[in-house]
């Protein structure tokens, strides 16, 4: 389909979808989500001259990953949000199966955005080409065409591009699966972002120790942070353990020194970053603040997505909500961005058994909940969380199958930092020692109901909406 007709056909999605997507009782009132179609990967997140850019992965047509284009929103606040001009089309000979992931630097005070050119043979072989776009006096993108071919000794899956400047030079890490089908991390250098150099492979299965550790690593993003460097990653053909790695991929970090002299990385052990149900492809960015912040995309690639109740309304799939991200430690702490304060109602306060909580309105609010023993907490009809003095548990039963299914943290419990939004939850730990992100879909606005002996003490505000212009 050329650029002409992908438009012609997206305008027609958005005319006759718009309206059926805005009535489904399930879409969200302050996360970001795709006006109709599927959405997946947060590309090209940055901040640039005062204004937020975050480019995304969208299907307009189908909620299917067919058709993978960049649709762009941008914001001064990381609250109020606007719709930009559709950033990236695949009509090239270089990109005609998908426009996939990547990222954006600043240059020569324009917007470059770094991305996969995916393209599909007919015998079912693939290649990558890494592209560039230019920003120009429109807000609009000038495709520029491949920079980078696909390297030799890898296949046709070599994607998702994150750039950054480090001294008088540009750097790159590509997601790769070797020709043994080995996950691979690849560190190359430019001087100019179009003549790049591969520096040779800095992370993945068998190296650094790791032993056999997935068969493709997506959506890399290497950057400093607290004097260390983090190198956070997606990690495909882990193979679930009893309680972690528990999600058909896996999203998570290593932390360590990069010797951009040498091109190695030293790191430590694995950590997933998200131990809920629905997280994957998350991105950051340095604002100019000094903050490190993240977002990610709240589903998981294959695993359960046609059976969301959203698609009966012609949309799937959400953002997570914006992250601060700091290094105590060697741990990541995620924890909510200060803005989301902003929305909040008027606080009510509560502390006594859990028994004997008040039901409170969830649907769009924010949760403060300190427990002083186990208890166990019902978010409407679809979900639950259990504390039982060493472990928490989320359960929900599977959209597929009608079977419960769970996720896990262990550790000591000091206080829980839950954000609901219609069909999503998104539990902070501890300050964001850990966080549980998933999906859910009570059958009516769901009420929180508490359960058990011990004492606890709440916080509640319930937020007011945030909705895309």
């Amino acid at each position: 389909m050329d650029a002409l007709s992908l438009m012609k056909h997206t305008a027609l999605a958005l005319m006759q979808g718009q309206t059926r997507a805005a009535a489904d009782p399930h879409r969200p009132l302050w996360h970001l989500a795709p006006s109709v179609g599927l959405l997946n990967d947060p590309n090209g997140f940055i901040q640039h001259n005062g204004v937020y850019h975050l480019f995304y992965q969208w299907n307009p047509l189908a909620c299917d990953h067919s058709r993978k284009c960049w649709g762009h929103w941008q914001s001064r606040d990381l609250l109020h949000w606007q719709h930009q001009p559709v950033a990236l089309l695949p009509d090239a000979c270089y990109d005609s199966h998908g426009c996939y992931s990547g990222s954006a630097v600043a240059t020569d005070d324009k917007i470059m955005l770094v991305y996969t050119g995916n393209v599909k043979f007919p015998d079912g072989s693939r290649t990558a080409y890494q592209c560039l776009a230019q920003e120009d006096e429109r807000g609009e993108y000038r495709k520029l065409g491949p920079v980078l071919p696909l390297p030799d000794g890898y296949s046709g899956h070599v994607r998702d591009p994150k750039v950054w400047r480090h001294g008088q030079h540009w750097y790159m890490v590509l997601g790769a699966r070797d020709l043994q089908d080995r996950g691979k991390v690849l560190l190359l250098r430019a001087d100019d972002l179009r003549q790049w150099t591969l520096l040779g492979e800095i992370a993945g299965s068998q190296l650094n120790g790791l032993g056999d550790f997935g068969y493709m690593w997506e959506c890399p993003d290497l950057f400093p942070l607290a004097q260390r460097d983090v190198l956070i990653c997606c990690p495909q053909g882990l193979a679930a353990q009893q309680e972690r790695y528990l999600n058909v991929y896996q999203a998570g970090y290593f932390v360590g020194e990069l010797d951009y002299s040498t091109a190695r990385f030293s790191h430590g052990e694995f950590h997933e970053l998200d131990a809920g149900f629905e997280f994957y492809a998350p991105q950051t960015t340095l604002a100019a603040d000094g903050r490190r912040l993240l977002v990610g995309w709240m589903g998981v690639p294959d695993q359960d997505e046609q059976q969301q109740p959203t698609t009966r309304y012609g949309w799937l799939h959400t953002m997570t909500f914006l992250r601060e991200l700091t290094l105590r430690d060697g741990k990541l702490y995620q924890q909510p961005v200060a803005e989301l304060q902003q929305l909040r109602g008027e606080l009510s306060r509560w502390q006594g058994a859990a028994d004997d909580a008040p039901p409170l309105a969830i649907d769009s609010a924010e949760l403060r909940l300190t427990p002083h023993g186990p208890f166990r907490a019902g978010f409407g009809d679809a979900m639950q969380l259990t504390w039982d003095g060493e472990r928490l548990t989320l359960t929900r039963n599977n959209l597929r199958s009608g079977a419960p299914e769970h996720r896990y943290w262990r550790g000591g419990l000091r206080e829980l930092q839950l954000l609901f939004d219609r069909s999503s939850v998104e539990i902070f730990i501890n300050q964001g020692e850990a966080v549980m992100s998933s999906r859910y879909f009570p059958g009516e606005p769901p009420i929180l109901q508490l359960h058990g002996d011990a004492p606890l003490a709440l916080q509640y505000w319930p937020l007011r909406p945030c909705m895309l212009e």
